[in-house]
């Protein structure tokens, strides 16, 4: 009998056993095995009355997966369960322990950060137990967003025409639409710039008899030109030498930042890539994860790995470019569990690896690999000039910058935007007075605060506290496929039902659908997992406050009209409408029910997204013969991929499969993905 090793992504099974040998059997839950029904009040699968007391079920289609573990737990030895190192892999081991009943003396808990044989090895060795706090903590995130999900979401259908409402997602919502409403009642003002051109570089008007200056109109603007002559004299040359320091190893969010900006990926497509390259490359003489753990929001790296990276620079570029280890800002929000996201060997370059990888692939690497690399090197040092010059009481400024040691940069700088600006050497200029070719005026205006891209966006949610690593790319997708917003030469508009949601959802739920009300909710997550609260009295708290005003929103929310076709019903002629139903939209008369009838007039079938199993055909909606809808490849019978709920045509990053939209929410049908 062998020892059994239960992880969440196949991908890691084959890796695993070979670090483990033969004495090991390593196989995978497939992500999440377990949900909340969606039985009882209101369909939320939790006794609200019994202090939440939640209700799980085994998940649609992971019966045969579950029966597989039980019969290999029997069969084992010892179980060792391996999910992943959060809140998240946490509470699908003790799903796993819970369901299957695994005795307490036949199991431990295993975590690495990375998926390689000496760290899978040394865990191996050093195993624990399960963290019921933070099992705690990660089933009251599902329980609130499982309430606040349903409830406002059928609000959100029956009294408008949205899709869906959630605990984070909604609040991101109000961001892009709160900007949105900035830039629309935003009131330029006028103002103007002078600028002194000379032959090597420009100077700009500063101040006027020592006190700053500002030009409101282009009659001052003249008013100052006409005081002004060709000739400037030199007050002041300064030097000053300046170190630029690299930044830190990334996390999660600065990751899908800078992977957004510098290679053009949407958070999704980073956190997919990033998975396989955690999870394992094969590089021919050898299957090994190439990446620490993606989900992070420390940026803590090991001694072992700054030791060996220190060797590396010394070697390769000289002892003078070893800079020194980079903590970061202090941020209370920080949970530190394990590391920045870094790769697993200093010594595996990105042009080493080059050929076992696609070329996104290649790209996410070599970023995470300058920029931790960048991290331990010394800061590259500019030589800063500034030159002050005067006329007629009037101050103007040019400055300068050059690089004199590129430092980090070296590995870095085509992620950085850095170019000299070289001054003339006006220290030594034979007089101290210099003539400008010409002055000029430009006229300005003052411009609104940009609406958020993708990167900005997660910027600001993780900047305020809300949402944690593993739902920033979740969040950002939702609300781009639910139709609230759409990007727009990569940025963010809401769209016209998105701003109505965001306006009725502030109506009768401002208290508590706002940033600092999710950001505490997100602080007491954290509290619960430190064992600092408790977690049934942080939701009998938000309970009793939250159904009240759904109660108040359900009965006195003005419901939004049904929308005219611009047609007449043939039996009765009262106005066509487009109706919502269980099936989609359809269109019938606005005298229901008095008047019953329903146009049947077919309508063309949408694609939905491609097939991920024959990638030649289409997910389409279908109808069973006894009319009820599945979503099915329409090279069928050549391709039978087949789900019961409607896909949103992404992908998860843990498993890889389509999500899907079930019970209001985006979910994998393998994997549970934080909103």
């Amino acid at each position: 009998m062998k020892n059994l090793v239960i992880v969440e992504s196949p991908a890691k099974c084959k890796t695993i056993e070979k670090y483990l040998g033969s004495d090991y059997k390593v196989v995978s839950s497939k992500g999440h095995i377990r949900d909340l029904a969606t039985t009882g009040k209101y369909g939320l699968g939790v006794d609200v009355e019994n202090d939440f007391k939640p209700n799980y079920v085994i998940i649609k289609g992971k019966t045969k997966d579950v029966n597989a573990l039980k019969k290999d737990v029997k069969e084992a030895n010892m179980v060792y369960l391996a999910t992943d190192p959060d809140r998240e892999g946490e509470t699908i081991s003790w799903h796993i322990f819970d369901e299957i009943k695994i005795p307490e003396e036949k199991y431990k808990r295993v975590v690495f950060n990375e998926i390689t044989k000496d760290v899978v090895l040394n865990a191996m060795d050093n195993p624990g137990k399960i963290d019921l706090n933070l099992v705690k903590s990660g089933e009251t995130r599902r329980i609130l967003d499982r309430i606040i999900g349903f409830r406002l979401s059928k609000l959100m259908q029956r009294k408008t025409g949205g899709k869906s409402a959630g605990r984070v997602q909604s609040v991101a919502l109000k961001l892009i639409v709160d900007r949105e409403r900035e830039i629309q009642n935003f009131i330029p003002e006028e103002y103007w710039t002078i600028e002194a051109d000379f032959d090597e570089f420009k100077a700009f008007l500063e101040k006027y008899h020592g006190k700053e200056i500002k030009v409101s109109n282009e009659e001052e603007a003249d008013e100052i030109l006409s005081k002004l002559t060709r000739s400037f004299k030199i007050e002041s040359v300064s030097e000053k030498e300046k170190n630029k320091s690299a930044k830190e190893v990334f996390r999660t969010s600065t990751l899908q930042q800078t992977a957004s900006t510098k290679l053009g990926f949407a958070p999704s497509k980073t956190m997919q890539i990033a998975q396989k390259l955690y999870e394992g490359i094969d590089l021919g003489q050898e299957t090994v994860g190439l990446i620490t753990y993606m989900r992070t929001d420390s940026v803590r790296i090991s001694e072992s790995f700054v030791h060996e990276t220190f060797g590396y620079i010394a070697k390769k570029y000289g002892e003078q470019y070893l800079g020194y280890v980079k903590n970061g800002k202090k941020n209370e929000n920080i949970q530190d569990a394990h590391e920045g996201i870094r790769p697993t060997s200093i010594n595996r370059t990105p042009e080493e690896v080059k050929p076992y990888l696609s070329n996104d692939e290649y790209k996410l690497y070599k970023l995470i690999y300058a920029r931790s690399l960048a991290s331990l090197m010394h800061d590259a040092k500019t030589l800063a000039t500034t030159v002050i010059l005067e006329n007629n009481g009037y101050t103007f400024k040019a400055t300068g910058s050059v690089l004199t040691f590129d430092g980090y940069l070296k590995v870095y700088g085509e992620y950085e935007d850095s170019e000299d600006t070289l001054l003339p050497d006006l220290k030594n200029y034979k007089s101290d007075i210099i003539t400008a070719n010409k002055i000029e005026k430009f006229q300005h205006f003052t411009k609104p605060a940009p609406r958020y891209t993708e990167s900005s966006l997660i910027k600001e949610l993780e900047s305020l506290g809300i949402g944690r690593p593993s739902t920033y790319a979740t969040i950002v997708g939702t609300i781009k496929d639910r139709g609230y917003v759409v990007l727009k030469d990569k940025k963010f508009e809401p769209t016209e039902i998105g701003m109505e949601t965001t306006d009725k959802l502030q109506e009768f739920f401002s208290a508590i659908v706002n940033v600092e009300y999710t950001a505490q909710m997100e602080k007491d997550l954290d509290d619960i997992a430190l064992a600092k609260a408790d977690n049934i009295k942080i939701l009998h708290t938000f309970y009793d406050e939250f159904e009240p005003l759904v109660e108040k929103a359900f009965s006195e929310m003005e419901k939004k009209p049904a929308e005219e076709t611009g047609e007449n019903c043939p039996l009765c002629g009262s106005p066509l409408v487009i109706r919502k139903g269980k099936y989609g939209e359809f269109v019938a008369c606005s005298n229901y029910p008095n008047c019953k009838y329903i146009k049947k007039d077919k309508a063309p079938v949408a694609e939905i997204c491609a097939c991920p199993k024959c990638a030649k055909g289409k997910i389409v909606e279908r109808k069973t013969k006894k009319g009820k809808i599945f979503y099915g490849c329409n090279n069928y019978p050549k391709c039978n991929y087949a789900l019961w709920y409607k896909p949103t045509g992404q992908i998860c990053p843990k498993c890889h499969e389509l999500l899907v939209e079930k019970n209001n929410e985006v979910v994998c049908l393998n994997c549970d993905v934080d909103e």
